[in-house]
């Protein structure tokens, strides 16, 4: 067996693997990383309303309570998809799917909420910068901020997936030379550095060829 290569064991689905992700450097990509280990055996992060709700607060938007809806959770797991596509795209080096580009445009269209200065005796106050957002805004309010990412060559080439083979998630590297290997070191860096310890000690242990 090639000693380089990355041995990680197939991890129980816990409740830390479950927890949301709000660590991969965008909005969008944190949309992106609610559908965990792709690569593997998927764990869905969205299921419920509840941890949508958890998601919205997490990415600091606020929904309108009557749009916190079991469509608006599978649309935005549509989006999801589509997003994943589109930045899994750039990573690798191949076009998107067609459907995916046409999605996304689609879903960006509907105007994100506009704040405006309102005049008072004191100055001006803004009106309308904490408004809860609709369904379809918040959805604009996702696609538009992959579309920043995708647009700004910096950002674009930060884009990374993960070197654990079980995780692969996609984020932005902002390190110096863009050297980041893993999605957090706490996380997937640490599980391969334990797994190659126990390699090294198994190899160690394993009986010398006659």
């Amino acid at each position: 067996m090639d000693s380089s290569t990355e041995q990680v064991p197939r991890a129980r689905v816990t409740a830390g693997l479950r927890a949301l992700r709000f660590d991969a450097g965008g909005l969008a990509l944190n949309l992106v990383a609610s559908l965990g280990r792709r690569s593997s055996t998927p764990i869905e992060r969205l299921g419920t309303l509840d941890r949508l709700r958890e998601w919205c607060d997490g990415v600091g938007l606020r929904l309108q309570d009557e749009a916190v809806t079991e469509e608006l959770r599978t649309e935005l797991r549509t989006l999801r998809e589509a997003a994943y596509d589109a930045v899994a795209a750039v990573v690798h080096g191949r076009a998107p799917a067609a459907a995916s580009v046409a999605l996304l445009n689609e879903r960006a269209r509907p105007a994100p909420p506009q704040p405006l200065l309102r005049a008072t005796g004191a100055g001006v106050e803004v009106d309308g910068a904490d408004r809860p957002l609709t369904g379809r805004e918040l959805q604009s309010v996702v696609v538009r901020d992959l579309i920043a990412v995708l647009g700004d060559p910096e950002r674009r080439g930060a884009l990374r997936a993960c070197d654990s083979s079980l995780c692969t998630m996609i984020y932005l590297d902002p390190t110096p030379g863009r050297r980041r290997r893993w999605c957090s070191m706490r996380l997937c860096g640490n599980s391969a550095k334990a797994a190659k310890h126990r390699q090294r000690q198994r190899a160690s242990a394993a009986p010398a060829e006659s």
